[in-house]
């Protein structure tokens, strides 16, 4: 891209109010083609001749803005006239927000410094052949917008009747442009509407209207008003116990939408931020409330979906959309924490996960490789990786299971997707990320020592802790060992001589298995299993499966181990076991939150505990998906439809499913790179009847036997046992 363009700015402080940037200009002929190129630092929305401009809410999306800003093209030709008028205002967004919400950080600092500004160059094209530009430059003015405060956390002020007359000159200034790319992620679009399922008057006497679904959005609300009236929303997860709106567990994020009305019929919503919500309060509203006037609008990434479940069990079915909804709530340009709170980051630990959980769902190579490219600009000298991305944090320590995101993630869209240029991109950064640890760690074959998140949330935790009982130690060497055969794997498929890790990754295991001869929790053991490193995995299961029965059947794993419990447990024979924490509905369970009403995945099991009170104030989402990587068992093992590594993207495919008689039938399907594979099974008098569909090659697995069948529909029975 060649930019004539400059970057403009007020030339006066504006505080709170977001600025809105104007230009109006004029055509001279007819036009056969004209491109908008356009960025912010903050976020943006454009119009042009009074029409917005693009899809793409909250552009130009959040990325390591300090290396990496996207800027974005929009075909506008057809909203072009012989006299235009182009207007973009600009809100804090990301680049400018009090993030996070508990101090801010030195990266925020350094953002902040710098004004909110604009670039934008419109390049047209005459059908005489003629080429003009029109950019963003000293010619532009500037005055307040509307939009009298917009911030991620807190929410938006609008005064529909506000307009200033007084157009100021831009200041312009020198912005970077040494670090822009073009549009890399998807974009983030409104994706749906939901209208309420009620309006509920509180025990509070206050009016709350529940849309029956937690989401990441805002709320358009149409009314007849009259000039100057308010209104004034605020948003929650929950309802307490009593029935009563809740807000303690959004902390220090506001979460407000204020808007002062104009004469007559009128639309409006937030423009420059979002909400996670389910229940919206009318702290203030001119009349007597309709649901006919409110409705949900669903903001997310522009993903396709590509994933489908359902089965007998309703229970099931329900966990199942709750994992979607979680995709969706936090898959906002970036695969955030949580969409509510004063915190919304890109946490690494819940992305390597739930990652291929996601790939399963919709199609996310492209939003995971554009936020893998963040991830490696924002990688220390060291080759340390962020606790989250873009890392806001700069913490100087890095955490294992969070930082093997570097290796996990990249190694899981090769498999979903079948592209080797992922690795390629990445491999580099992989690389770092084990130098990294040999260089922090007091042994050259284990990771001992440093700081860690342990396995976060662990049902086992010491009181007063959240970082469950399994040792840290064991934990990270556990990783460091995953990471590293990582690696080994993508630098096979990548021709690369990857002798010296190989050589580590042999005497890892080795130190390993003479260091911790013993597994004292059921994540150290679904580990030692999963990664390889137990000398006895069918002795180690077997211990596995009696910690669970000795625990009543509970499983006491937390954000590290129970990705991998059930496959654990279903990959040496305890297939019903496996189940039986599937399907149980008691706390500690996945269906348990079901059973208390959930619509997203919970921070805690026990978000909302047996008897109504709520876990805690400060630390307890109700949209947050990261135990919703449960997901990759049902797609993989119940249904089984299994990626295979040595046929990436399922070029070739297997499918070996798993049925319970605890369920009367159960079925998945997989849109995949070369077509939909569907999987499933239903009891039919005394046998199994399974359903199979693949455009591929493909190995299929029934009651232990091996079927080779080419692309095709295919039926296949066996015994109950």
């Amino acid at each position: 891209m060649d930019w004539v363009a400059k970057w403009i700015c007020p030339n006066t402080e504006l505080g709170e109010i977001c600025p809105v940037f104007e230009k109006e200009f004029q055509l001279n002929g007819d036009i056969c083609k004209a491109n908008l190129f356009l960025t912010a630092l903050g976020v943006y929305e454009a119009v042009l001749n009074r029409e917005r401009v693009g899809e793409f809410v909250l552009a130009p999306g959040w990325t390591a803005y300090r290396k990496r800003l996207q800027y974005q093209q929009y075909d506008v030709t057809n909203l072009l006239q012989t006299k235009n008028h182009i207007s973009i205002t600009v809100g804090k967004g990301w680049y400018h927000g009090r993030m996070p919400g508990w101090g801010g950080s030195p990266v925020q600092k350094e953002l902040q410094e710098n004004p909110v500004g604009i670039l934008m160059q419109l390049e047209i094209l005459y059908c005489d052949g003629r080429k003009e530009i029109i950019s963003s430059d000293e010619t532009w003015t500037v005055s307040e917008s509307n939009i009298r405060f917009s911030e991620i956390y807190d929410g938006e002020i609008c005064d529909a009747l506000f307009q200033d007359l007084d157009k100021k000159p831009v200041t312009v200034f020198h912005g970077p442009f040494h670090t822009l790319i073009a549009q890399q992620g998807e974009e983030v679009r409104e994706q749906e509407r939901l209208t309420p399922v009620q309006i509920i008057m509180t025990p509070k006497k206050e009016t709350v209207i529940d849309f029956g679904q937690n989401l990441t959005g805002y709320v358009e609300i149409s009314i007849d008003a009259k000039v100057g009236e308010e209104i004034v929303i605020s948003h929650a997860e929950v309802l307490d116990s009593e029935g009563n709106f809740y807000t303690e567990n959004y902390r220090g994020a506001k979460a407000i939408y204020r808007y002062f009305c104009k004469e007559g019929k009128q639309t409006c919503h937030a423009k420059l931020t979002f909400y996670g919500f389910r229940y919206i309060r009318l702290d203030h509203f001119p009349k007597n409330p309709k649901p006919e006037q409110f409705q949900a609008v669903v903001l997310h990434s522009n993903l396709k979906r590509t994933g489908q479940f359902r089965c007998s069990n309703s229970l099931l079915n329900r966990l199942f959309e709750n994992i979607i909804w979680g995709q969706k709530g936090n898959f906002v340009d970036v695969p955030t924490d949580c969409p509510q709170r004063d915190e919304r980051l890109g946490w690494t630990g819940d992305a390597q996960v739930f990652i291929r959980t996601a790939c399963y769902n919709f199609d996310t190579e492209k939003f995971f490789t554009k936020w893998l490219k963040d991830m490696a600009a924002d990688q220390g000298e060291n080759g340390r990786i962020g606790h989250v991305v873009p890392d806001i944090l700069q913490n100087p320590k890095a955490s294992a299971a969070w930082g093997d995101a570097a290796t996990i993630c990249p190694w899981e869209l090769y498999l979903a997707y079948g592209n080797s240029e992922i690795l390629n991109t990445q491999f580099d950064c992989m690389k770092r990320w084990i130098e990294y640890i040999g260089s922090t760690t007091t042994d050259p074959y284990l990771w001992i020592g440093g700081e860690h998140y342990g396995d976060w949330l662990g049902l086992d935790a010491a009181s007063g802790s959240c970082k469950g009982s399994s040792r840290e130690d064991f934990i990270a060497s556990a990783f460091y060992a995953h990471s590293v055969s990582l690696v080994i794997k993508a630098g096979k498929v990548l021709k690369k001589d990857i002798s010296n890790y190989e050589l580590l990754y042999q005497n890892i295991v080795r130190k390993f298995r003479e260091t911790f001869p013993e597994y004292k929790t059921q994540t150290e053991c679904v580990l030692a299993i999963y990664f390889g490193l137990a000398d006895d995995c069918m002795t180690t299961a077997k211990q596995l499966a009696e910690m669970i029965h000795a625990a009543k059947d509970q499983l006491q794993t937390g954000f590290v181990g129970t990705p991998y419990l059930l496959h654990v447990l279903s990959d040496y024979g305890y297939e019903e076991l496996a189940y039986t924490l599937l399907l149980r509905t008691k706390y500690p369970s996945w269906l348990y939150p079901v059973t208390k009403g959930a619509t997203t995945i919970w921070e805690h099991w026990d978000g909302i505990m047996e008897n109504g009170e709520f876990w805690s104030k400060d630390m307890n989402s109700f949209n947050h998906y990261a135990y919703g990587a449960v997901g990759d068992w049902i797609y993989g093992v119940a249904a089984g439809i299994c990626p295979v590594e040595e046929h990436p993207g399922y070029q070739y495919a297997v499918i070996a499913p798993k049925p319970d008689v605890r369920l009367d039938w159960l079925e998945a399907s997989l849109e995949t790179r070369h077509g939909k594979i569907y999987s499933g099974w239903r009891k039919q008098d005394n046998i199994w009847r399974y359903e199979v569909e693949t455009p591929v090659k493909t190995k299929v697995i029934i009651a232990g036997k091996t079927h080779e069948v080419t692309k095709g529909s295919y039926v296949f029975y066996s015994e109950i046992k």
